[in-house]
């Protein structure tokens, strides 16, 4: 975790929470832990009075969470499911239409028993429904 001037923080990582209060409108999160900084938030931050931001270091080999949840997604994804947007590091996928969920075991324990990483699923041989979560990266 670094500090960095907030006009220099495009492309960056936060690495909390930060709250926006407007007395009689709102107090809650305006960007969460995770958000990728872009050019339309400096604006919105530095009103909010955050002139430096604590933000991720990257390091070669490290991805941001929800890269890695992207990744893992892919790997599970088929023509008759859709993702949910990755919000913290998570991407669930959703049946577009009723039949039979199968899951290729072997391969999701290999995935599963890497640390850091997981994807969680219904169980195989499974009947599903439009509409019904399928799995979790």
């Amino acid at each position: 975790m670094k500090l960095i001037d907030t006009r220099r923080a495009v492309g960056h990582v936060l690495c909390h929470d930060l709250t926006q209060i407007i007395p009689g409108v709102t107090k809650d999160a305006r960007f969460r832990k995770g958000h990728v900084v872009t050019e339309e938030d400096i604006p919105v931050l530095l009103s909010m009075g955050k002139e430096h931001l604590y933000v991720w270091e990257k390091q070669s080999g490290m991805l941001h969470e929800d890269e890695a949840a992207k990744r893992l997604r892919a790997l599970c994804q088929n023509e008759h499911m859709h993702p949910t947007p990755v919000k913290e590091g998570k991407i669930e996928l959703i049946a577009d239409c009723d039949g039979l969920f199968q899951v290729d075991v072997e391969r999701l324990n290999a995935i599963n028993g890497e640390d850091e990483i997981m994807i969680a699923t219904r169980h195989t041989n499974t009947a599903v429904h439009k509409g019904d979560k399928l799995a979790g990266t």
